[in-house]
């Protein structure tokens, strides 16, 4: 088998077409959860606080002051963004417990799947049947 059907094989099983799959529905879910943290939750949490909007917050490592982190990231001060920090942070927590409860909830169907007692053959069955069958007619001589 030569490399290239070799790769061709590879590249059409099941399971790479499903890890890409995985990865752009991944990519699309932070996106989501990206906006969820920045646009809904922390504007609310920043409400709760006075007003604080953390994506905005900022240590200034200069001596020089600055009104706004986008003012000093223009001068190109250096500044450490906590407040970006805190929330993909948010956004990382979320995507953690989505994927806990989706890794749970597939380890609990694949072991009900195992606990399900297997059925037996259909010639094993039949087998029994038929045995079954003879034991009564020897019951009836």
């Amino acid at each position: 088998m030569g490399m290239v059907s070799e790769f061709k094989e590879f590249a059409v099983k099941g399971n790479l077409v499903d890890l890409a799959v995985g990865f752009i529905m991944g990519g699309a879910f932070a996106t989501v959860v990206s906006s969820l943290v920045n646009d809904i939750i922390m504007p609310v949490v920043g409400k709760f606080m006075g007003g604080v909007d953390f994506a905005s917050m900022y240590y200034n490592l200069t001596d020089t002051e600055y009104a706004s982190l986008s003012e000093a990231q223009e001068a190109g001060a250096a500044v450490i963004t906590y407040g970006v920090f805190i929330n993909a942070l948010i956004s990382f927590i979320i995507v953690a417990f989505v994927m806990f409860m989706i890794i749970k909830n597939m380890n609990k169907l694949k072991k009900a799947e195992e606990e399900e007692p297997a059925a037996p053959p259909a010639n094993e069955v039949l087998l029994a049947e038929i045995r079954d069958l003879l034991a009564r007619q020897n019951a009836k001589i």
